[in-house]
Protein backbone atom coordinates (compact mmCIF):
# COMPACT_ATOMS: atom_id res chain seq x y z
CA UNK A 1 0.00 0.00 0.00
CA UNK A 2 2.75 2.14 0.71
CA UNK A 3 4.11 2.13 -2.39
CA UNK A 4 1.27 2.93 -4.08
CA UNK A 5 0.03 5.72 -2.09
CA UNK A 6 2.07 8.51 -4.08
CA UNK A 7 -0.02 7.42 -6.67
CA UNK A 8 -3.24 8.12 -4.83
CA UNK A 9 -2.16 10.85 -2.78
CA UNK A 10 0.86 13.07 -4.52
CA UNK A 11 1.28 14.75 -1.90
CA UNK A 12 2.46 12.47 0.24
CA UNK A 13 5.83 12.88 -1.23
CA UNK A 14 6.34 15.97 1.14
CA UNK A 15 5.92 13.49 4.35
CA UNK A 16 8.67 11.71 6.01
CA UNK A 17 9.26 8.11 6.23
CA UNK A 18 7.80 7.82 9.70
CA UNK A 19 4.58 10.71 8.71
CA UNK A 20 4.05 8.81 5.67
CA UNK A 21 3.91 5.12 7.71
CA UNK A 22 1.52 6.85 10.82
CA UNK A 23 -0.59 8.11 7.63
CA UNK A 24 -0.95 4.63 5.90
CA UNK A 25 -1.16 3.08 9.73
CA UNK A 26 -4.08 6.10 10.18
CA UNK A 27 -5.63 5.18 6.33
CA UNK A 28 -6.17 1.47 6.73
CA UNK A 29 -7.23 1.86 10.35
CA UNK A 30 -9.92 4.33 9.04
CA UNK A 31 -10.54 1.97 5.97
CA UNK A 32 -11.14 -0.75 8.00
CA UNK A 33 -13.80 1.48 9.56
CA UNK A 34 -15.46 2.22 6.88
CA UNK A 35 -16.28 -0.93 5.75
CA UNK A 36 -16.96 -2.45 9.04
CA UNK A 37 -18.53 0.29 11.01
CA UNK A 38 -19.78 2.58 7.82
CA UNK A 39 -18.45 5.28 9.74
CA UNK A 40 -17.36 7.22 6.56
CA UNK A 41 -16.11 10.62 8.23
CA UNK A 42 -12.72 9.07 9.87
CA UNK A 43 -11.42 8.01 6.50
CA UNK A 44 -12.08 11.68 5.29
CA UNK A 45 -10.82 13.48 8.89
CA UNK A 46 -7.57 11.38 7.78
CA UNK A 47 -6.91 12.40 4.48
CA UNK A 48 -7.77 16.01 4.92
CA UNK A 49 -5.67 15.89 8.24
CA UNK A 50 -2.76 14.26 6.73
CA UNK A 51 -2.83 16.05 3.45
CA UNK A 52 -3.03 19.61 5.27
CA UNK A 53 0.69 18.43 6.79
CA UNK A 54 1.89 18.21 3.91
CA UNK A 55 0.53 21.23 2.32
CA UNK A 56 2.63 23.18 4.95
CA UNK A 57 5.42 20.87 4.62
CA UNK A 58 5.57 21.88 1.08
CA UNK A 59 6.40 25.75 1.22
CA UNK A 60 9.64 26.22 3.21
CA UNK A 61 8.55 29.46 4.97
CA UNK A 62 5.20 28.11 6.27
CA UNK A 63 6.95 25.50 7.40
CA UNK A 64 9.23 27.72 9.34
CA UNK A 65 6.47 29.51 10.73
CA UNK A 66 4.67 26.77 11.60
CA UNK A 67 7.59 25.59 13.76
CA UNK A 68 7.39 28.87 15.99
CA UNK A 69 6.78 28.26 19.39
CA UNK A 70 3.56 30.45 20.63
CA UNK A 71 2.60 31.92 24.07
CA UNK A 72 -0.25 33.42 25.57
CA UNK A 73 -4.06 33.61 24.39
CA UNK A 74 -4.24 32.96 20.68
CA UNK A 75 -8.11 33.96 20.99
CA UNK A 76 -10.84 31.76 20.57
CA UNK A 77 -11.38 28.47 18.22
CA UNK A 78 -14.26 28.89 15.68
CA UNK A 79 -16.24 26.09 15.59
CA UNK A 80 -17.84 24.64 11.77
CA UNK A 81 -20.38 22.11 11.46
Amino acid sequence: MVLALPDVFPWVRHLSPDELRAFTLELVEALSDTAELDVVATTREVIVGWRATARIKADPAHYAEARKPTSGDLGPVQLTA
